[in-house]
């Protein structure tokens, strides 16, 4: 191996006035040639970085501060985005790079190898600085988006994040044919056949990736969007869908991360329809005891008819009853002959005229009180409609009025809500029972 002397590293006969000047002024401390050659070279070297960083410093500093003094004044929100993004800021560096590249051989002639090295390094530099404004544009764009109506419920932060991937992909193997000399088609060519393992160790972000095209295409999932999915215990808003994640604030403040692949592989709930539907659904049961039931006597129904949203209905019903049991001859000293009024019927027409009267449900969508089929818990009566705002607390409030309503004239009609017996039923129970 060839040691290294000073004739490798600088080239004496084309040495340019400013080394020979600091040279002079370093041999004076009576230094050696080689010392010397060496302290010269890492006084200019030094120089000129603190030179540049000054530079872009400076010219840093008044880029910005014109700009900004302008942006304060233009009605657009663009270029503010453009600031807070630091477009500006890693813009400046590209100019005392641009500098770097064109004045390091003056600068330092007389020193090929030296300046071949450094020219490397300005290369790399300028292709991170490069990747460092287009990475602002991106991120600068996406946010621009974020305040387009249209776009604010698309997946924004996805493309960017894509986006983002390939800028950073081709910087890295610019930088690495910089330093290997290497072309990049025959790296391009190289990585096609590794093609396999680059899929492996990617393959979540692919997934990611197509995942999040597929749900902005469908239209599956927008930002601000109520979904629910019980495997991942979400249930709440969609604040941000990106790359790799959905992110999803429950009803109790926590959040929650779904993995973005797992909305087109797996079930779940988007509650979208009914807020664009403008009504939201209630469906609820009371349990009436069936021993409860049974036919109304007339002077219970005569009774019933002082409630006003019932006289009309009773009246219109015995009418009919009448007349049906005219025209079938139905012995009516047998109750259970021709036709009659059921208290539980009864029941259930009330609820239905008393929710039809109610201002807060909705009148053009499904409205009934239905029969459910019996248990050993009774016989469910379930009221099925829809409330005419899906905002949460309205809804519960609008459905316990109707069942503070409902449960309370119950006992009205000669019915009886089930409930399982208590400890003080039995204790009670029991007590009888002795005496």
């Amino acid at each position: 191996m060839n040691s290294i002397t000073i004739d490798n590293i600088i080239d004496p006969e084309n040495f340019n006035g400013l080394y020979n000047w600091f040279y002079k002024m370093i041999k004076a401390f009576g230094l050696g040639e080689y010392e010397t050659h060496i302290t010269t070279t890492i006084t200019l070297l030094l120089t000129f970085t603190v030179i540049m960083f000054i530079f872009d410093y400076v010219l840093k500093n008044i880029i910005i501060v014109l700009v900004k003094s302008f942006a304060i004044k233009s009605k657009t929100k663009f270029d503010d985005i453009l600031i807070e993004n630091k477009l500006l800021h890693n813009f400046t560096h590209l100019i005392p790079v641009f500098v770097a590249k064109i004045f390091f051989p003056i600068f330092f002639k007389g020193f090929p190898n030296l300046t071949q090295f450094m020219i490397a390094v300005t290369n790399i530099l300028l292709i991170i600085a490069l990747t460092l404004v287009l990475r602002s544009v991106i991120k600068s764009i996406r946010d621009y988006a974020k305040t387009k109506p249209k776009l604010a419920d698309k997946p924004i932060d996805s493309y960017s994040q894509v986006s983002s991937i390939f800028l950073y992909f081709f910087a890295a193997i610019f930088i690495y044919t910089t330093i290997t000399g290497q072309s990049p088609a025959n790296l391009f060519l190289s990585l096609g056949a590794a093609s396999a393992i680059l899929m492996l160790v990617f393959k979540d972000t692919i997934m990611g990736f197509v995942a999040s095209i597929q749900v902005s295409t469908n239209d599956m999932v927008r930002v601000g969007d109520w979904i629910e999915m019980s495997k991942f215990g979400a249930d709440g808003t969609v604040l941000e869908i990106n790359l790799s994640t959905v992110k999803v604030q429950n009803f109790d403040k926590t959040i929650t991360t779904i993995p973005t692949y797992f909305l087109i592989s797996d079930s779940f709930k988007n509650y979208r329809g009914m807020h664009n539907a403008g009504g939201r659904r209630i469906k609820r049961s009371i349990n009436i005891k069936m021993s409860s039931i049974r036919f109304l006597e007339k002077d219970e129904i005569e009774n019933l008819k002082k409630i006003q949203l019932l006289k009309p209905y009773i009246e219109e019903r015995q009418k009919e009853i009448e007349e049906y049991n005219a025209n079938t001859g139905a012995d009516q000293s047998m109750p259970v002959n021709g036709r009659r009024i059921t208290n539980i019927g009864m029941f259930r027409a009330y609820v239905l005229r008393y929710a039809q009267q109610n201002p807060h449900i909705h009148k053009e969508y499904f409205l009934m009180v239905r029969h459910l089929q019996p248990t050993e818990h009774g016989l469910p009566i379930e009221l099925y409609m829809f409330t005419n705002s899906t905002q949460w607390v309205f809804y519960e409030n609008v459905m316990a009025d109707i069942f503070d309503h409902v449960f309370a004239a119950v006992d009205y009609f000669h019915l009886e809500v089930y409930e399982l017996p208590s400890s003080d039923d039995v204790r009670q129970f029991i007590s009888n029972s002795k005496h």
